[in-house]
């Protein structure tokens, strides 16, 4: 699933693209694509059509697009496998594509392409600055509103793993499997550490840390295991050639030479190296 720099980069694009264009019209290819607008398919078609896209905003993996007229927002997650792309209006439309927006300048469409739907799009009124069905996500470590301080206090109250506390979204948001590994091999610490036992110094190193990697990510463009992950040129990013724990089992550490291990871990993998993530006791 596409995390914090993913995300960021499909936003960008979005902002270098589609802001401040009217659309012209809107066309549902799949319903559930749509399923949490209760409305249906072609409410969310009408109040489309017409109303121009504002800006691109981002809070860890949710993405919504501002409309005028109105404090509300087509919001969107990618889920899985989801795209959004900027293609041509006369291009033929994509194998699993979901939904299309055409804009009143006859300039390139935004698709979403969804290969498993599990991603989705809805119409959602703002709750301030933010969808209202996301209201309850903590911010993620780049907003400015996140509070490194609140962020160490509930996380040292939440008495479970390090790992399962960096994945849970009302903690913060945008971390997900493989950016919780990379900047726990970088802080040096286990995945099953318990949060209590974590000192105030060694919170602060461990946000450095989440802030360090997903920079880098971003830097190069995400993370693509496969081709289900693009920008909105349909380009894939390239850092897990840059990856230090996540995927490597087996091969050394890069800090002590010792082969990185993978563990079981809420039906996914956790991957540290033994030597520098020492296991609590």
């Amino acid at each position: 699933m596409p995390e914090l720099p993913e995300v960021e980069v499909v936003r960008r694009g979005l902002a270098q693209w589609v802001i401040d264009r009217e659309i012209a019209s809107a066309e549902v290819l799949h319903p559930r694509a749509i399923r949490r607008h209760a409305p249906g398919a072609d409410e969310f078609t009408a109040r489309l059509k017409g109303r121009a896209l504002m800006s691109a905003q981002r809070r860890g993996k949710y993405l919504w697009l501002p409309l005028s007229g109105a404090e509300e927002a087509l919001m969107a997650h990618l889920g899985m496998s989801g795209q959004l792309l900027i293609v041509e209006p006369d291009a033929p439309p994509e194998k699993h594509l979901r939904v299309r927006l055409r804009f009143e300048d006859g300039g390139p469409d935004l698709r979403f392409v969804d290969q498993r739907t599990f991603g989705h799009v809805m119409l959602s009124p703002l709750a301030g600055d933010v969808p209202e069905p996301i209201a309850h996500i903590a911010p993620d470590p780049f907003e400015p509103v996140f509070d490194e301080a609140e962020f160490g206090r509930r996380l040292r109250a939440k008495h479970t793993e390090i790992k399962r506390a960096l994945l849970d979204q009302s903690l913060i948001s945008g971390v997900g499997n493989i950016y919780a590994d990379e900047a726990l091999w970088i802080a040096r610490l286990h995945w099953a550490r318990p949060t209590n036992t974590l000192t105030r110094p060694k919170i602060a190193e461990l946000v450095v840390a989440v802030r360090a990697v997903m920079s880098a990510a971003l830097q190069q463009g995400g993370t693509s295991f496969d081709s289900l992950y693009v920008n909105v040129n349909g380009e894939s990013g390239y850092f897990e050639r840059s990856l230090e724990a996540y995927g490597r089992r087996d091969l050394p550490c890069s800090r002590c030479g010792t082969a990185i291990t993978r563990e079981a871990f809420m039906n996914r993998s956790s991957y540290f190296c033994p030597r520098c993530q020492r296991r609590p006791r």
